[in-house]
């Protein structure tokens, strides 16, 4: 049977206290819709979701792109919400399942079920959890297995806020029937909106059948807030965590660690505490990450050792067995099999060649103002330490630069460059340089 997705992200999110609509607000490096879109990508047969936004969300449009968007006009509850999709999905046959751009964890398996449970001879499935505090969650009256009714909790009688079971919000409903229920909603309730739990009354009315699938309160928790945010980032991040520790991923403290959606690792992988992946990061089997590094786009090749404080910026392409030290910076660089760059070093637009050493202080001087050049470092080179190399340069296999060099020019294979100031000294000149001093202080 067909599936398709309406994702309600039409809402400001207020006490987000933001100017970003509040779906576009990240868990993990991504926005949370997208964390929805891709987890509805993995079902079977989706033929099509579509985002419902407010006005002026091109941001939130761009994002969910190629899937559809849907504009609604005003907000006046989750029937018209859901409504504001009609004419993209209307007469479609299979299921459509209705889910919320700020409640980014639900699970695939949940999904799933939930669409079993459709496809068993139920018209409308709603997805309901039993929190630890029921609050003022909507309540799901059940009646011999059968749901009767969603209750929001302003419009609750007493016995019905007892009702320990919340709706989440979330359906599943039979797409032929869905704009029909909808097109007979009214807003006669305490908020004067269209609620999309009325539909649950209209179709037990019709006779058809209504039924609940239950899922955890951890996967349905919902961003409204910036607290609500970091709670939604904690639980992803223990998540991930669990998902490399089961890989094989060695963890020193494994609290301290943070990953993106994205981040993609092999096996004996060791990392030390407070390392960041941000998005686009790939770490090939035995590398080992030492403690405060920092990598965003970054490829680190198989047998790597980087860090501490190490930052990996965009583009860099760490070798097989490479050495990536203390407080050194790479950005836009491949570094080839075998090299080391251990102290105190800034790697831009370069390309360093298998074998070389790169000595302490360091610099690729690569961008004059205007313009970003390249620094080409060959094989087997030695780069002394406090070497300023000014690109475009380009310093050949074998070659040698002597420490505290600012390098200007091509160095050809198997050279040495020298350039700096020739060593002079002047004997006593200190000495009389402090006395000189001393009696100005003086008033001498």
């Amino acid at each position: 049977m067909n599936n398709y997705a309406i994702i309600l992200a039409a809402g400001q999110g207020t006490r987000m206290k933001s100017s970003l609509p509040k779906v576009m607000h990240k868990i993990a490096g991504q926005p949370m819709v997208c964390h929805l879109l891709s987890t509805i990508s993995k079902l079977n047969d989706v033929k099509e979701s579509v985002v419902v936004v407010g006005p002026n969300m091109d941001i939130v449009a761009k994002a969910v792109a190629p899937n559809k968007v849907a504009l609604q006009v005003k907000q006046q509850g989750t029937g018209d919400a859901v409504k504001a999709a009609k004419d993209l999905l209307n007469g479609v046959k299979g299921n459509i399942l209705i889910l919320y751009g700020d409640t980014p964890l639900i699970k695939l398996e949940t999904l799933e079920k939930m669409i079993a449970r459709r496809e068993s001879g139920y018209d409308v499935v709603v997805l309901g959890f039993t929190p630890a505090d029921a609050g003022r969650y909507g309540r799901l009256v059940v009646k011999n297995e059968k749901l009767e009714k969603i209750v929001e909790f302003k419009d609750a009688s007493d016995e019905e806020k007892a009702i320990r079971l919340c709706n989440s919000g979330v359906m599943c409903v039979n797409a032929e029937k869905l704009f029909k229920w909808l097109d007979n909603l009214n807003n006669n309730n305490a908020a004067k909106e269209y609620y999309l739990t009325d539909i649950v009354e209209m179709a037990n009315k019709e006779g058809a059948k209504c039924s609940v699938v239950e899922g955890s309160e951890e996967e349905l928790s919902g961003a409204n807030s910036r607290a609500d945010l970091a709670m939604i980032e904690k639980i992803a991040q223990k998540e991930l965590r669990n998902k490399f520790l089961n890989q094989g991923i060695t963890m020193v403290d494994p609290e301290t660690v943070y990953f993106s959606y994205d981040t993609v690792m092999g096996k004996d992988i060791t990392i030390e505490p407070n390392v960041i992946f941000e998005t686009g990061c790939v770490v090939d089997d035995e590398v080992e990450i030492k403690g405060f590094c920092h990598f965003e786009g970054a490829h680190i090749r198989k047998g790597a050792k980087v860090g501490p404080f190490a930052r990996l910026r965009p583009e860099a392409d760490i070798g097989e067995n490479c050495h990536i030290g203390d407080f050194v910076e790479v950005k836009k660089s491949v570094i080839d099999a075998g090299a080391k760059v251990n102290h105190l070093s800034y790697i831009g637009d370069a390309h360093i060649g298998s074998k070389t050493n790169i000595g302490a202080g360091t610099i690729t001087c690569n961008y004059d103002g205007y313009f970003k050049s390249k620094t080409d470092i060959g094989a087997d080179v030695f780069i002394g330490s406090d070497t300023v190399i000014v690109a475009p340069c380009k310093i050949e296999d074998g070659a040698m630069t002597a420490a505290g060099s600012v390098i200007t020019k091509d160095v050809h294979a198997d050279a040495m460059a020298v350039a700096r100031g020739r060593q002079q000294e002047y004997p006593e000149w200190s000495k009389n340089f402090r006395e000189q001093k001393r009696k100005l202080k003086e008033g001498k």
